[in-house]
């Protein structure tokens, strides 16, 4: 089988853990071929996601790498052998990859957290106001609107699986007041965040204009949880598309800053209060 070329950003990161596997065990390419009876070629391309990787084979590397973290292992190999041909791979070849990466994140995250300042959360949005987002940048979206619009709405089902994961979105007032369209489906859509507030697992907080000691201004983080800490995977939005980061210092750094604007949020209670009072408003 050909090299894959351009793996998902899931087939990247379980790479970038293997190579970080054998980094440690301070090995070259060539030496953990040479122990896996391949050569350096196959290994290059096991660590750059381009071939897929055995469970086998997989466990052997470890072996070699003198890992004993069973729990990181399983993970890995969890990860290696999924046969499961995810929704999301029906829109590859019509949207860009990166956002199929985020459905994938989504699907695969035991817990997500998201900060949104400018933005309502894309797992929280009607249909109404996702339609004039894209109008709006009819640009940069290759005239896909409706296939965007569809591929957004089944996101959101991830919220309403049998086993869903944890979701708490903080969303600064400046995203609440936003009309992207007009009152009505601004109207609409702060009832369906309250509605959407109302699921098992899912938090939704509110940072006002008025609370102090936040300067998040532009932020827009999901972080997603894995089965272990250092298999969680935060992705944020830039201006030409999505950075997908899992570095150590990369994930200690946004759990901090998450947990800065959850500390700064009003509480439950107090959020569906002030959602509710910007509703009456319009």
């Amino acid at each position: 089988m050909p090299p894959r070329t351009n793996p998902t950003a899931r087939q990247v990161r379980l790479a970038a853990e293997l190579r970080k596997l054998r980094e440690r065990a301070g090995m070259t390419v060539r030496e953990a071929g040479e122990l896996l009876g391949t050569g350096p070629i196959q290994i290059s391309h096991i660590e750059a996601g381009r071939i897929g990787v055995s469970e086998e084979r997989l466990r052997r590397l470890a072996d070699n790498y003198h890992c004993t973290d069973a729990e990181l292992i399983d993970a890995l190999a969890a990860m290696a052998t999924e046969r499961v041909r995810g929704w999301w791979e029906s829109h590859r070849g019509v949207l860009e990859s990166a956002l199929l990466d985020i459905a994938a994140l989504e699907w695969h995250a035991h817990a997500m957290r998201t900060l949104q300042v400018v933005h309502i959360p894309g797992l929280l949005q009607v249909e109404a106001h996702m339609r004039a987002l894209f109008t709006y940048a009819r640009a940069a979206v290759s005239g896909h609107i409706e296939e965007l619009i569809d591929f957004r709405l089944r996101r959101r089902e991830v919220l309403d699986r049998d086993d869903p994961p944890e979701y708490t979105a903080t969303i600064h007032e400046a995203a609440l007041r936003m009309k992207v369209a007009d009152r009505r489906v601004a109207r609409e859509q702060l009832e369906y965040i309250l509605e959407r507030s109302e699921l098992p697992g899912v938090t939704v907080r509110v940072i006002p204009f008025a609370a102090e000691g936040f300067a998040g201004m532009g932020d827009s983080v999901l972080y997603a949880t894995g089965p272990l800490p250092r298999l969680d995977t935060v992705q944020i939005d830039k201006v030409h598309g999505s950075a997908f980061l899992d570095g150590e210092a990369q994930l200690d750094h946004y759990r901090h800053r998450l947990s800065v604007a959850e500390r700064v949020a009003l509480n439950l209670e107090e959020s569906r209060d002030f959602i509710h009072r910007i509703a009456r408003e319009l």
